[in-house]
């Protein structure tokens, strides 16, 4: 990253971010690309603002930037870890996304809103630090790190938009949670929070190869993913069931996991999203045994 602290604008998690640059860019009628799949609770904010978001597939590196409209206004994307499907968006991509940006006159958000928990030594080059247009605001959150009901999140932007969204933020609600922020503040300079990211990795990286160890023998195919705190699994041509029946069938029995329906609005491989943040590491390969009878 490339930022000063003037830069930084506290939030009251990513989603109030998200809202910002959606008062700021946005007007009715303008066009939004958003990845799809992608993160549904964008999509719905995005359209409650009266613009058309128009859905861009993604492939093994990320976003297609060939099917971005030219006239897209904004560009939503997740390319450290991509939501839900979770392949990082592939250094080309990511200049070629730039360079779509500063021919058309786009913006691009970058929502960054788990890439701490990375089980890859090498750490990826953001879309903000590759920006030399002044096109990307980067949106980051804590709710993923630390806690779900810790409502902090922040942006970075650039310096053409700095003073709009905090005009937007102090009209939204003020300053949010001073007395939080300062908290979370004196966390972070303590090195709590980088003694803890590494202590929950460590736990996360565990449950994730358990997960993938135990999806062995089941008719699926996991997507490649070096982050996060979920898989993402198409399910095989021969498999039984349906993503969203087989969804249905495993809460009747306390097996917790998502469609990929849930969060595609166009055409799509079917496949299911199993998360790995909430679960207790004992519960995993119970609960894929359940999967596993409902496939067979």
């Amino acid at each position: 990253m490339h930022a000063e602290p003037g830069d930084v604008i506290a939030t009251t998690g990513a989603q109030q971010a998200l809202d910002l640059v959606a008062r700021v860019l946005l007007e009715p009628g303008d066009v939004v690309a958003m990845e799809d799949p992608g993160y549904p609770e964008a999509r719905e904010l995005f359209a409650l603002h009266g613009v058309r978001v128009v859905p861009v597939p993604v492939d093994a590196e990320g976003l297609v930037v060939d099917d971005i409209p030219p006239r897209a206004r904004l560009v939503y994307t997740t390319p450290s870890h991509q939501f839900p499907l979770g392949m990082p968006l592939s250094l080309a991509r990511r200049r070629a996304l730039l360079a779509h940006a500063a021919r058309h006159g786009t913006a691009v958000i970058e929502d960054d809103y788990d890439s701490e928990f990375r089980r890859a030594r090498r750490p990826l080059e953001s879309l903000q630090a590759l920006d030399r247009d002044g096109r990307v605001v980067y949106v980051g959150t804590f709710s993923k790190s630390l806690l779900p009901g810790l409502r902090v999140g922040y942006l970075v932007a650039p310096p053409s938009l700095r003073d709009a969204l905090l005009a937007a933020r102090q009209l939204t609600d003020g300053h949010g949670a001073v007395h939080v922020q300062a908290a979370l503040a004196r966390f972070i300079d303590d090195g709590l929070l980088a003694r803890h990211v590494r202590k929950a990795s460590a736990h996360y990286t565990e449950r994730h190869e358990i997960l993938l160890d135990a999806l062995a023998g089941l008719p699926v195919e996991p997507v490649p993913s070096a982050a996060g705190l979920h898989v993402a699994a198409y399910l095989s041509a021969d498999a039984p069931l349906g993503s969203q029946e087989l969804v249905a069938r495993a809460r009747r029995r306390s097996v917790a996991l998502d469609s990929l329906a849930a969060y595609a609005v166009g055409p799509h491989r079917d496949g299911v999203v199993l998360g790995i943040g909430g679960a207790v590491t004992g519960t995993i390969r119970p609960g894929i045994r359940v999967l596993e009878q409902l496939l067979a």
